[in-house]
């Protein structure tokens, strides 16, 4: 796999990039053990917190990759990390001190998280954290950690809101170490249903509307029955679309927008033989973040949203070519990667205004995942004494893409590319799109757009 790389004058420079899934990089650790001493790592994941958000982002990728594959022609959007919360925070149970006067080794953090373990049994506990790529981590500290990734990427000068919930089956009463450890590390505090049905839903989406500040009014239109462990994961996010001649933004908004008058309807490529009118957002004079994968045949633009957040195309370069083989190359490394060797150049640039609204229920997909037996036979002691399992998944996802912002002079920086040439950028055929936290590259929401009159 070739990292995209910009293309200047007539040649293209190509670095090379591993693209692996970070599961078959564990697997391949022995074979490789004579070189992996060899291979510095990259200091962007020295830092816990972007070593945990790069492994809950490669569970989001993979639940996208198993949802598109289960919806082949149709529009996908997923925010993995309200649902990576949820399932964290359920792997997360009552933490046992050591006693006192006891040796040094007994309070160490291995044999601590031992004993903690989580909501989930010990063996329960282990299928989330392989599905989690915890088992990559000192899973001593994941759940601390976690505390400061949520601070990061729901920080209030974003526009990202999203609400993680575990939800409990009718007057269930949790083990209060449960409780307190939710609190502490996921500002999550689970609920056990009243049996009322219309009460219950009424209960849910008025939470999910506070969590999203009025953004998302209904997260669930019926109470799904036989509810054991219900996940709720809601994320909403506003970025007006600002064509970036000056690489800075300010919250929800790009620095710089595109020109209203300049939105037309155009054309969209569904496929080879058919189109459809779509606003479509221009600017000629763009200046944004370029590159071109020759293996993955695609170009990938990045363009900054709001404070924070920036949002990557990934674009083949034909209308019927299909995407299987750029979303298979998806992983929170490979992006990274992307995101080092992207280049900023002039661009003529237009795509599409979005207003994406897709709710799913994801039980069916993550029970084709190595999460499966949470839905069969688990272990969730040391949540409850009564038996439970995971019964339902309910997932919300909104995203908008739109003009609005502040205008400014027209500034490409130092490290602009001079080209002979404008690069043309035009998202007018399928597409894939990935939002992510520049700080901690954590995947925010991730899309396949094949047609953006709407999910």
């Amino acid at each position: 796999m070739q990292i995209p790389v910009v293309l200047l004058f007539l040649g293209l420079l190509t670095v090379p990039s591993r693209t692996q899934n970070p599961a078959a990089e564990q697997n391949s650790a022995t074979a490789d053990g004579a070189h992996a001493g060899e291979e510095e790592e990259d200091p962007f994941y020295k830092s816990p917190v972007n070593k945990l958000a790069a492994a809950v982002s490669n569970f989001g990728y993979d639940l996208y990759r198993q949802q598109s594959s289960r919806t082949a022609t149709a529009n996908v959007l997923l925010s993995p990390f309200s649902l990576a919360t949820a399932l964290s925070g359920l792997s997360l149970g009552e933490f046992f001190a050591p006693f006192p006067h006891s040796p040094p080794w007994f309070s160490s953090p291995s044999l601590m998280f031992s004993w903690s373990l989580a909501g989930a049994g010990e063996r329960t506990e282990d299928v989330i954290s392989r599905a989690l790529f915890y088992d990559l981590l000192n899973k001593a500290e994941v759940h601390d950690t976690y505390k400061d990734l949520l601070s990061s990427v729901t920080s209030p000068e974003k526009s990202m809101k999203s609400a993680s919930r575990i939800i409990l089956e009718k007057r269930l009463r949790a083990k209060p170490g449960f409780y307190s450890q939710l609190e502490k590390s996921y500002k999550m505090r689970p609920r056990a249903l009243s049996g009322n049905t219309q009460l219950d839903l009424q209960e849910i989406n008025t939470w999910v509307r506070q969590q999203t500040k009025g953004r998302i009014m209904r997260f669930m239109k019926d109470m799904p029955t036989d509810v054991s462990i219900l996940l709720a994961g809601a994320a909403f996010f506003k970025g007006k679309d600002k064509i970036f001649h000056f690489l800075s933004y300010k919250t929800g908004t790009w620095k710089t927008k595109f020109d209203t008058k300049k939105t037309a309807l155009k054309d969209f490529y569904l496929d080879e033989g058919r189109t459809v009118k779509v606003p479509m957002m221009s600017d000629p004079k763009a200046i944004l973040r370029y590159g071109f994968d020759s293996e993955l045949n695609c170009k990938i633009a990045q363009l900054p949203l709001t404070e924070g957040i920036s949002a990557m195309f990934f674009l083949p370069t034909k209308v019927t070519q299909n995407m299987t083989l750029i979303e298979e190359s998806l992983t929170s490394e490979f992006v990274h990667d992307v995101d080092k060797e992207l280049k900023t150049v002039y661009a003529v640039l237009s795509l599409p205004k979005l207003k994406l609204n897709h709710e799913e229920a994801l039980g069916s997909t993550l029970k084709e995942t190595r999460l499966q037996s949470l839905f069969t036979s688990p272990d969730f002691s040391k949540i409850s004494v009564k038996p439970l399992r995971l019964s339902h998944v309910q997932h919300k996802a909104m995203l908008e893409l739109s003009e609005d912002g502040e205008r400014a002079t027209p500034n490409p920086g130092a490290n602009a590319a001079r080209l002979t040439f404008p690069i043309e950028y035009h998202v007018d055929r399928p597409f894939l799109l990935v939002l992510r936290e520049d700080t901690t590259g954590t995947l925010l929401f991730i899309g396949k757009i094949l047609d953006p009159r709407g999910v």
